[in-house]
């Protein structure tokens, strides 16, 4: 028998014994969807916060907040000095009156709007608004450079995106590690429960098994359904997390998108193809390798040497 022919056997054979069995089937089938699922679910959560985080990271921003009461010229004067400084990261700069920072206010907090209302001294101090292009940071120098600005007589506060991007980097970095963890475990009870599906599918059939042996069949030809069945039960386990997590994906940008902010940084994106061919890898692999786990020290047939 040539190979193509075996393969198709054992597939065959594959297919009939998850029909026979299709409640214990099931069983494996639906524990390593959900392994994947939570793998996916935090990689898909994780990725999409690391994608927001590299475009914000290339729209960091510096803000100087000055003194109430700074006289426009200093202001004027402190943006000029900043603009002539031969430092490559600076990629824009804008200075912000007062005025300008209660209107800003009101358009990002309407429902704040009166907190700005009624004062007889401006409520929001002037500011200036620095660009910078992450790429061209010079972290040691862009310090020194910090330092100096928060020192300066006029300078009331200097507000650092890259502070509150590194704290959001931190918790993907949780996020991941958090899912990963998880989906090991649960990955790991799969392929325990695949193990165990195979393994009583062979003790179902040893007659079958010793009368094969008896005429002949080789090792390979004996067990290779086996192998089969629980590779099955691993793909199959695989696309329906895979069919969950778009599932998930789709009913998120239908319902939330458009009135949750973290709804949508969350669902920006689904999985890549490339992405989609490693979670349905690891589960044919884990149902492949369930099945070997269960077979290694099996004896199939009475006649096994």
């Amino acid at each position: 028998m040539t190979l193509s022919r075996a393969l198709v056997y054992f597939v065959t054979e594959a297919c009939l014994n998850l029909l026979r069995s299709w409640k214990v089937s099931l069983l494996a089938v639906l524990t390593i969807g959900v392994s994947l699922f939570v793998g996916g679910l935090f990689q898909l959560a994780s990725g999409n916060l690391a994608a927001q985080l590299e475009q914000w990271r290339n729209e960091t921003k510096v803000i100087i907040y000055l003194q109430p009461g700074t006289e426009p010229a200093l202001v004027e004067a402190l943006a000029r000095q900043i603009r002539a400084t031969p430092h490559t990261w600076v990629t824009s700069l804008e200075t912000i009156d007062p005025t300008t920072a209660q209107e800003r206010f009101r358009e990002l907090f309407p429902s704040l709007s009166s907190l700005v209302e009624g004062w007889d001294e401006e409520p929001l101090p002037a500011s200036i608004e620095i660009g910078l292009d992450a790429r061209q940071l010079d972290t040691r120098l862009f310090e020194s450079w910090l330092a100096e600005t928060r020192q300066r007589p006029e300078v009331s506060m200097v507000d650092d995106d890259r502070d509150w991007i590194s704290q959001l980097e931190t918790a993907v970095l949780i996020v991941r590690g958090v899912g990963l963890a998880l989906a090991l475990v649960l990955l790991a009870a799969a392929i325990f429960t695949i193990a165990s599906v195979v393994r009583l599918t062979a003790y179902l059939y040893q007659d079958e098994i010793n009368i094969m042996r008896l005429v002949g069949s080789t090792e390979f030809f004996i067990r290779g359904p086996f192998y089969a069945e629980g590779l099955l039960q691993g793909l199959l386990g695989a696309l329906s997390a895979a069919a969950g997590l778009f599932a998930v994906h789709r009913l998120l940008v239908a319902r939330f998108a458009e009135t949750s902010t973290w709804a949508n940084l969350l669902t920006r994106r689904f999985l890549s193809p490339s992405q989609l061919f490693v979670l349905i890898s690891i589960g044919a692999a884990a149902g492949f390798f369930g099945a070997i786990v269960s077979l290694r020290r099996e004896k199939l047939g009475a006649t096994e040497p």
